[in-house]
């Protein structure tokens, strides 16, 4: 039997559209919110990515305005996250797993519907990170607070754009759908290991003018004391004795 697919990139698709509109849901818990703050921010969270691309590209209606499924799906993880607190660790394991899939596929989604639409290599990279972390970004505006991808996170956004430009590499070398499927493991595996090891980008660097200042005397200061502490060669000589002495008694 063969499997489509793209019916298994759909079920993805579907799949992390439920699973971020049940972490937008919450969000939601977290805050205290009532329905309507639960059914607001898992749409926000599960759709508003797509939607964000499908409006920059201005090819017509969003996906997620006009396939039903995609709406029904962000709003049935609203009601999920509504009914059940979900705070074991085995469901946030879960939905984390499945987060890091949704974020390869809607970057490789992203990726592909640029090159189609006939932009460059790096507008197309960048509208499949605004795919993948768009939801998320618009959520986390919306009730007040800086958004994740700009700092804290396991490599979110980072490995939104490796995705990307893995999908970019293999729909040029005209296997889009060996793309897709890697786009979604690298993703995974990466988003996996930066929480598993605690991987974080770097902070930002010091590198005002007294700080070069610094590098500059460092050498000097170094040459200085090293001339100052400098011994004769027969006190060389008795030191590295002494040493040796040391070393066979221990």
């Amino acid at each position: 039997m063969e499997i489509d697919p793209r019916a298994v990139f759909d079920v993805v698709d579907l799949l992390g559209v439920i699973t971020n509109g049940i972490l937008g849901g919450v969000v939601a818990r977290h805050l205290k919110m009532d329905l309507v703050g639960f059914v607001i921010l898992a749409i926000v969270s599960g759709l508003g990515g797509g939607m964000l691309r499908d409006t920059l590209l201005q090819q017509g209606f969003p996906v997620a305005l006009t396939n039903p499924a995609y709406l029904t799906t962000a709003l049935a993880g609203a009601v999920i996250a509504y009914l059940l607190p979900l705070e074991q660790r085995w469901t946030q394991r879960g939905l984390f797993f499945a987060d890091t899939l949704s974020v390869g596929c809607w970057a490789a989604t992203g990726t592909i519907k640029g090159m189609a639409a006939g932009l460059g290599w790096m507008p197309s990279i960048l509208l499949g990170v605004v795919t993948a972390v768009g939801g998320g970004m618009i959520r986390d505006i919306a009730v007040g607070r800086v958004p994740a991808i700009f700092g804290g996170n396991t490599l979110y956004a980072t490995s939104a754009l490796i995705a990307s430009a893995e999908m970019l590499v293999l729909a040029e070398l005209g296997q889009p759908n060996i793309g897709m499927g890697g786009a979604i493991a690298l993703s995974a595996i990466i988003s996996l290991a930066a929480r598993r090891f605690g991987w974080r980008l770097p902070g930002p660097a010091n590198l005002n003018p007294k700080a070069f200042k610094r590098l500059a005397r460092l050498p000097r200061s170094r040459k200085h004391s090293r001339k100052k502490h400098e011994p004769t060669s027969g006190s060389a000589d008795l030191e590295g004795g002494s040493s040796i002495a040391q070393e066979g008694s221990n």
